[in-house]
């Protein structure tokens, strides 16, 4: 499922326009990019919580030349699923 499809399946099971839906995705996923931003938890009971994960700093190794290449400390987006989520897929 792409984003299109997940619009236009929010527009019939709401009974609203796709653009409504749209905007209501694109609200939904620009609150979770801002908050993950200022280092804070989403949490959507019985779906999981997105949160910010650090990867620290080390060094790797080219694959082409073998040579070591220091690559930066991160922040990296991170989902853990709820159990209602987990129960529903088994």
């Amino acid at each position: 499922m792409n984003k299109a499809d997940l619009i236009e399946q929010i527009a019939q099971a709401a009974e609203i326009s796709k653009s409504a839906a749209e905007r209501s995705v694109d609200s939904l996923v620009n609150a979770v990019k801002t908050s993950l931003r200022k280092g804070e938890e989403v949490t959507l009971v019985g779906f999981g919580t997105f949160y910010a994960g650090q990867r620290t700093a080390r060094t790797g190794r080219n694959p082409r030349t073998g040579e070591p290449v220091e690559i930066k400390a991160a922040k990296l987006p991170k989902f853990r699923a709820g159990k209602a989520l987990k129960d529903a897929i088994n």
